[in-house]
């Protein structure tokens, strides 16, 4: 009662706390919020133009994609799939409003009818097996009722094939604008068909040194800001690591080997409880080799009889010359020792055979097309027959040429197949006869010409296994080592590639990493040290120690690259051989002005060459690589013209034209002139898209939630 009087008396402190409390929790949420400031990135994922992507509704359609691309898809290809497929919506979408694009119910219904996917499942089909709209519809509704689940994933299918339809609308009306006249038809005629022979000279850029030409950080950065269009970049970081990879120990590779050899004879063990010792039969004497299997290995009893190609490689010939009761082993198959025992073997226990069906109508999975009757059927197989029966006859050739089954590309080739597999009667008549036996077998697939190819022995293997797999001593020493050199590379003066050769430790560099990247060369999926490396508190140097599936990774921060133009020092591996080119060209156009073609050749010790049928479209010169303004320049001159010393893509080049074939006329140039407007036209959809996105606003929030 005493502390019920002391609370009634402090009820206005109380109150008082409690509302600072609440009153603080709301002013931090304030101030702690991403929206603080005029910003959205606490519940925007993306902002395209304007239009908003909320985070719920963008996680809301991962779960959707992730259910549909199953468990093998990794998270961030989910969230880079939903990405493309907003972004793609969103700037299409504006599109389609300003254009007032809409789809009525029966363009829907089109265009279900023109997706195999709906247009051809049974369910809503007629008897006349046409797609029925109105079984369509009857389903939808169904669903709408009685699963509920279902019909939202058919509202998300439905929302799909409006976008498909609404973008097939949108990129039918561009491609209505898109032509080509006859005229253009006809140059496209004549750069391809047009040629011109040429005598030439080249001198390649190659036969003036580079330590000929002087390009200072300056200059660089004047060729930088002459283009900057060209230099842009993403933001992106630079990383070196050491991976300390969990794997076996030599002495972890000998103890398993010991473990696996220890299990092949008996052993004698002791059991307190009884006071007595028993014999335990080893791999080699034990009558349950299942139970053995279960209680020793790592991979139980596999009853499957198998022929050599099913068992590994390496090791098939050596397997299937045991006796039954003999072990071989224990050997090294990939990650694990293993010994192995025959327990059984059926002599020519698979078969490879090939053959020729003809079929007849109304045979078992006949081609509908095929209309011969039962009696043509059999006559045509016997004369195959007699042809397979011949000396020197082809067999697969036969059966190319002739069989009406899925074989026939194959030359008839069914494979190896052990007993039951085919059915009855070719079963019986490929186990019962000798190699290379050729006949005719009746089923009900038709008539078959068989050819028994080969035979081979069956065998059932038991095979103890261990997983060669590191000891917890070698996990807790690579745990110790990895430790041991991050905060050595924290805390010495010295590189972290100079402790890391100290050490023996390899230093791998990952340059040029995005924002959104997960996979990192030598780590596979690794966002985590992404996420490090772009977050704001990292700073350049910084080293932290990762756990990573099979080990650690030490990583450290060694270069920030911020988003736009490039600086001097990531672009001057590009730009530096561009200025060298430039200048060079200069030095040889200087040196050689005003000479003539063969004086040009000689005063560079380089032979006049010659080239002939040279076309525009394809202005590659034998032995001097694609030059397009060389092959221009040569059609643009008259015949028996020089030209001026040319600047080409791989040096400067002086030629004379020596001919010049104009094309055969044609009559009508349509066909180009259509060739031309197809080829522009299945270009609109993604030159359209790719150009609308180049010229959106995209806010890209994604790297703030994954």
């Amino acid at each position: 009662m005493a502390i019920l009087e002391n609370i009634r008396k402090r009820t206005t402190i109380l109150i008082l706390i409690i509302g600072m409390a609440l009153f603080a929790f709301v002013i931090s949420g304030i101030f702690t919020s991403n929206d603080f400031g005029g910003g959205k990135v606490g519940s925007t994922v993306a902002e395209i133009n304007g239009d908003e992507i909320s985070i719920d509704q963008f996680r809301q359609k991962i779960e959707a994609v992730s259910r549909q691309f199953g468990p093998n898809t990794s998270s961030m290809q989910l969230v880079n799939t939903v990405w493309d497929q907003e972004v793609r919506n969103a700037i299409l979408g504006q599109q389609f409003e300003n254009l007032g694009i809409d789809i009525e119910q029966d363009q829907i219904i089109n265009f279900i009818k023109s997706n195999p996917a709906y247009a051809q499942s049974p369910q809503f089909l007629n008897e006349s097996g046409v797609f029925d709209e109105s079984k369509f519809r009857d389903f939808i509704a169904d669903l709408s009722v009685n699963n509920p689940s279902q019909y939202q994933l058919w509202l998300q299918d439905e929302a799909r094939i409006i976008q498909s339809a609404k973008e097939q609308t949108y990129f039918n009306l561009i491609k209505a604008g898109v032509g080509a006249t006859l005229k253009e038809g006809e140059l496209d005629y004549k750069l391809a068909n047009d040629k011109v022979d040429i005598r030439f000279v080249r001198v390649p850029y190659t036969s003036v040194p580079d330590s000929a030409v002087t390009v200072t950080k300056e200059d660089i950065k004047a060729y930088i800001e002459a283009h900057k269009d060209d230099y842009k970049q993403e933001q992106a970081r630079d990383i070196q690591f050491v991976y300390f990879e969990e794997k076996p120990s030599t002495e972890d590779e000998a103890a398993i080997r010991t473990q696996i050899t220890n299990l092949l004879d008996d052993s004698v063990e002791y059991f307190e409880e009884r006071d007595t010792t028993d014999t335990i039969p080893g791999f080699r004497t034990t009558t349950d080799v299942a139970a053995f299997l279960d209680r020793n290995s790592d991979v139980k009893f596999d009853t499957i009889y198998k022929a050599k190609k099913d068992l590994p490689v390496k090791f098939a010939d050596s397997l299937l010359s045991l006796k039954v009761g003999e072990l071989f082993g224990p050997y090294k198959d990939g990650e694990a020792f293993k010994v192995s025992r025959m327990i059984d073997r059926k002599v020519n226990g698979t078969v490879k055979a090939s053959h020729i069906l003809i079929t007849w109508e109304g045979a078992e999975r006949a081609n509908p097309a095929i209309k011969r009757s039962k009696e043509d059927a059999e006559k045509k197989a016997e004369e195959l027959l007699k042809e397979a029966k011949k000396e020197g006859a082809i067999f697969t050739q036969l059966a190319r040429d002739n069989s009406d089954g899925p074989s026939a590309p194959r030359g008839g080739d069914l494979g190896y197949f052990q007993e039951g597999v085919m059915t009855d009667k070719f079963n019986d008549f490929a186990f019962g006869n000798p190699v290379n036996t050729i006949d005719l077998v009746e089923t009900e697939f038709g008539y078959h010409i068989v050819k028994v190819d080969d035979k081979q022995d069956i065998v059932k293997i038991a095979t103890l296994v261990r997983e060669i797999e590191p000891s917890e001593e070698t996990i807790n020493t690579l745990f110790t080592d990895a430790t041991k050199f991050e905060m050595s590379t924290t805390s010495s003066e010295k590189s972290f590639a100079d402790l890391a050769k100290e050490s023996e430790y390899a230093v791998r560099p990952v340059n040029k990493i995005k924002t959104m990247d997960e996979n990192l060369p030598g780590l596979s999926a690794q966002r985590s040290i992404v996420q490090w490396a772009f977050n704001n508190d990292t700073e350049l140097g910084d080293i932290k120690r990762f756990n990573i599936n099979n080990g650690y990774a030490v990583v450290q921060l060694t270069g920030q690259h911020r988003e736009g133009v490039k600086s001097v020092e990531d672009a001057s591996a590009t730009v530096l051989p561009l200025i060298r080119k430039e200048r060079k060209a200069a030095q040889i156009i200087a040196a050689n002005t005003g000479k003539s073609l063969d004086a040009f050749g000689k005063d560079n010790n380089i032979s006049v060459a010659t080239a002939s049928a040279l076309t525009v479209k394809s202005p590659t010169i034998p032995g001097s690589g694609r030059e397009p303004l060389v092959v221009g320049t040569a059609f643009s001159l008259q015949e028996g013209e020089t030209s001026a010393l040319i600047e080409g893509e791989n040096g400067i080049f002086m030629l004379t034209v020596t001919k010049k074939e104009e094309g055969p006329k044609l009559d009508n140039y349509s066909t180009y002139a259509q060739n031309l407007r197809s080829s522009e036209a299945n270009r609109v959809s993604s030159a359209v898209y790719n150009a609308l996105k180049e010229e959106s606003d995209i806010e890209d929030n994604r790297a703030t939630f994954y």
